[in-house]
């Protein structure tokens, strides 16, 4: 059984519980970071020096952390072929994806979007720059949509590992109060998302508390 620290609106946790939930893999999940605390103890730290979110325990296995080698690490254990290709060339299209994915989409979106938006009042947020970023974001999302207009996942026909990294911050994306391109592709391809169980569960989590008080 899988033991997995880190709280639920931690979007890095949320691409792992998401995974999880695909995958039909028995898990156990403990709350850590933010308000929950946990991750600067010993033992936690033990585990995983940074003091992030999320660390995962395979059973009497490893004990990982950082997001993207704990989706790669599950994919490698226990993903059928659709999900994580056995094939040495098919594999790497589908992880050069997940990683512009993450690299082009979660670490600017997080960072340059996210952030301001729920840290800052308005009043002091660098409306340009906010602006520059989201433009920028636009013009990754459109190599996106170029894909997505061709069929309905990342890779094809079938969720994969790419639809992991990829899908995982378009909840909040879409629900933040910011301005968004005409992306019809992308618009559809996160319906798409929304109606899998496992990413409303998962990743359609609220981010409120993570706003300050």
């Amino acid at each position: 059984m899988l033991t997995i620290w880190g709280r639920r609106d931690s979007s890095n946790v949320q691409a792992v519980m998401w995974a999880v939930a695909e995958l039909g893999l028995t898990h156990a999940r403990i709350d850590a970071g933010h308000r929950f605390g946990v991750t600067g103890t010993p033992e936690f730290l033990a585990m995983n020096p940074n003091g992030t979110v999320p660390v995962v325990q395979d059973g009497d296995g490893p004990v990982l952390w950082e997001s993207a080698a704990i989706l790669r690490y599950l994919a490698n254990s226990y993903a059928p072929d659709s999900f994580w290709p056995v094939e040495p060339g098919a594999r790497a299209d589908v992880d050069r994806w997940a990683e512009w994915a993450k690299i082009n989409i979660i670490l600017p979106f997080g960072g340059q979007v996210f952030m301001p938006m729920i840290f800052q009042k308005p009043e002091v947020r660098n409306t340009a720059a906010l602006e520059a970023s989201l433009k920028a974001l636009t013009a990754k999302f459109q190599m996106a949509e170029a894909r997505l207009a061709l069929h309905p996942y990342m890779m094809g026909n079938t969720l994969t590992l790419a639809d992991i990294h990829m899908g995982n911050i378009l909840y909040r994306y879409f629900t933040l109060d910011i301005a968004r391109a005409d992306l019809p592709a992308l618009q559809a391809y996160y319906d798409r998302l929304c109606a899998r169980p496992a990413y409303a569960e998962h990743v359609m989590v609220s981010y409120d508390a993570l706003r300050p008080a």
